[in-house]
């Protein structure tokens, strides 16, 4: 998102009409074109809380709702005629899994007599009520919703947290490494339930679009900030998730330009 308003400001600069001071939440208006950006920030797509008192931790437990869309962005895509929907790399936490405003399983959890079920489940059931919102949006018909799969992680070293990095500076080439393990399996995830949501969109008039990004992200273990995001005498972790720009990140949005051109064609 960021990268594409770089990117668009080369040819306009845009005005920030964010209706709030909240940075996850951002509006830029191109007014040389009628044009407006709208990022809304949710990142497990599904209405979630804390379940503990004591606030987030990268270990504590999440309730996830997996029936009901995040109201954050469900209660304005309605006003897009372009959807970029995305998630992944934040459902690996502990969650208690909740249907129809009951307890039905739990990921990495200690809750007894309760269904211990894989991230996998959550993150399929996400995006399954994710795309089901969608269509059932009268005014997002004849639109476009965009699916950029899962983007890939370059911890080596160690884990995120046990002193992994990223300290690679040239791709990987297709023989160093392979699409496979739980990468290969949330994209497949992901996959999986758009296509079906593609299925009942060419009925509704809802054209579902794939922004396939994940097998050449995986190549690219150099293009993130490692430990460079921040000052020199902050002690933080490496971040070999996010993307550095201008980077790798930058080609998702040329692929983006053909999908459109392919479109309006």
């Amino acid at each position: 998102m960021q990268s594409l308003v770089c990117l668009l400001a080369s040819a306009a600069i845009p005005v920030d009409v964010s209706e709030t001071k909240d940075t996850r939440f951002r509006r830029w208006l191109f007014k040389d074109y009628n044009f407006t950006i709208i990022a809304l920030w949710s990142p497990q797509l599904i209405k979630s809380y804390e379940s503990d008192p004591n606030g987030y931790s990268y270990n504590s437990l999440m309730d996830l709702y997996l029936d009901k869309a995040d109201d954050v962005w469900a209660s304005q895509v309605d006003k897009a005629d372009i959807v970029i929907i995305s998630g992944g790399q934040w459902f690996f936490r502990p969650f208690l899994y909740y249907q129809n405003g009951q307890l039905i399983g739990c990921h990495k959890c200690n809750e007894k007599n309760t269904t211990k079920l894989s991230h996998y489940y959550g993150y399929r059931m996400a995006f399954r009520t994710a795309f089901k919102t969608l269509l059932s949006l009268e005014k997002l018909k004849s639109r476009l919703v965009i699916l950029r799969p899962f983007s890939p992680q370059h911890f080596e070293n160690g884990q995120w947290n046990k002193g992994g990095n990223c300290n690679r500076t040239k791709p990987f080439t297709n023989q160093d490494i392979k699409l496979d393990g739980y990468t290969l399996q949330m994209y497949l995830t992901q996959l999986q339930e758009f296509k079906a949501a593609q299925k009942q969109g060419n009925k509704r008039g809802v054209k579902f679009r794939l922004l396939d990004t994940t097998e050449a992200m995986l190549l690219r273990p150099d293009g993130h900030p490692n430990h460079y995001g921040h000052w020199p005498n902050e002690k933080k972790l490496a971040d070999c998730v996010h993307w550095c720009m201008p980077g790798p990140v930058d080609t998702w949005n040329e692929l983006l330009l053909s999908i459109l051109k392919m479109e309006a064609e």
